[in-house]
């Protein structure tokens, strides 16, 4: 820092560019990862800020011999980080969107939404089945995967195999594919694989008609405090707008559903000439009930757009001054559309028997 004289000095450390911006991480390597492309992208839009990255264990860390879905903590691998942001200690935190609840505790929002890379699953197989696919995989073969979600659409579309928990992070759950004889597959998100340079280890891309993706999967969210107007200016330039609607028409969704990690709820979103595509489904956990259907919107998105005070509320847990507020609401209202379609005709039975199977087993 340069400066003539103390008052000087005390203006610039006061000011945000010459802040320390903290930024809070889970401690896994893909975590890691994704916080460093995170603060690349700020370091490069805002070249005399530092950056200081402050790693953390979280409760989804710790707890590994359990199911995600019997947890029943819909903040599993957030509530440390948030913790940190309450208590001023970090000033942002960079999460996979999909580990964010679509309700976020009280003086917190999503500041930022980067664009979204492949949101599809992949496969990744045992070293002696490389060249297969799940078609292709013998009968009974054992696949593993941490998602209710997941389990319950390719157990549906593949009866042949089954389908058994696996936690960790990635490099432990590649360990216990490659060496514990156990899995001859195992599903993980596509980005994942991507971000952690692994692209040789995808066995299989699982498309949309095959597997619909978890609800934000293979985008980042930044959350901040929501009262804290110089990082959340800082972090908005990184909303990618495609994403961001999309997202939100998903997260939308899946509140209005009251979904989360104890049922099986997958979506598919798509932006095609001005028009928002949204298809979202429900299971039951062994797959053999499920309800989905598509609808769309059209998004108007004005050349011109101007920050006002109403620009300020959060949708689904996000604040995006920076993009038009009416594509915004008619994002969030094709979801609650698609939702009150699904309930409508149903959905809630199937929703409320795999909560209940999940919650007994």
């Amino acid at each position: 820092m340069s400066g003539n004289g103390n008052a000087a000095v005390t203006a610039e450390e006061n000011s945000p560019k010459m802040r320390v911006i903290r930024v809070g991480t889970r401690k896994s390597q893909l975590a890691r990862i994704q916080t460093d492309s995170v603060v690349a992208m700020l370091k490069a839009l805002y070249p005399s800020l530092q950056f200081e990255i402050i790693a953390m264990s979280t409760t989804g860390d710790k707890i590994l011999d359990t199911a995600l879905s019997k947890i029943g903590e819909k903040s599993l691998f957030t509530k440390e980080l948030e913790h940190a942001l309450e208590k001023n200690e970090v000033d942002l935190v960079v999460h996979s969107l999909k580990d964010l609840p679509t309700v976020l505790p009280p003086g917190f929002t999503i500041g930022a939404i980067c664009k979204r890379e492949n949101p599809c699953d992949a496969v990744v197989f045992h070293p002696k089945f490389v060249g297969k696919t799940l078609e292709t995989l013998p009968e009974k073969s054992v696949v593993g995967t941490s998602s209710l979600r997941r389990a319950a659409q390719l157990q549906r579309k593949f009866p042949h195999l089954e389908f058994k928990s696996i936690r960790g992070n990635l490099n432990t759950r590649l360990r216990k594919l490659d060496e514990l004889q156990e899995f001859s597959a195992i599903i993980l998100a596509a980005a994942g694989l991507q971000r952690m340079g692994w692209q040789n280890r995808l066995g299989q891309i699982l498309h949309p008609e095959e597997c619909m993706y978890a609800v934000g999967q293979g985008a980042l969210g930044v959350e901040v405090r929501a009262k804290d107007h110089d990082i959340l200016d800082l972090v908005g330039v990184l909303h990618d707008p495609e994403t961001l609607l999309r997202c939100i028409a998903e997260r939308a969704f899946l509140r209005h559903l009251e979904g989360g990690c104890s049922v099986p709820v997958a979506v598919h979103t798509a932006m095609k000439d001005g028009q928002l595509y949204l298809t979202g489904g429900v299971w039951s956990l062994d797959g053999s009930d499920s309800m989905q259907e598509t609808m769309q919107a059209t998004i108007h998105v004005p050349a011109q757009h101007e920050d006002g005070p109403e620009d300020d509320p959060q949708l689904v847990g996000i604040t995006a001054r920076n993009i038009p507020r009416e594509a915004q609401l008619t994002a969030e209202n094709l979801g609650i559309s698609l939702a009150n379609l699904l309930l409508n005709k149903g959905a809630k039975n199937i929703l409320d028997v795999a909560r209940q199977l999940n919650d007994a087993h």
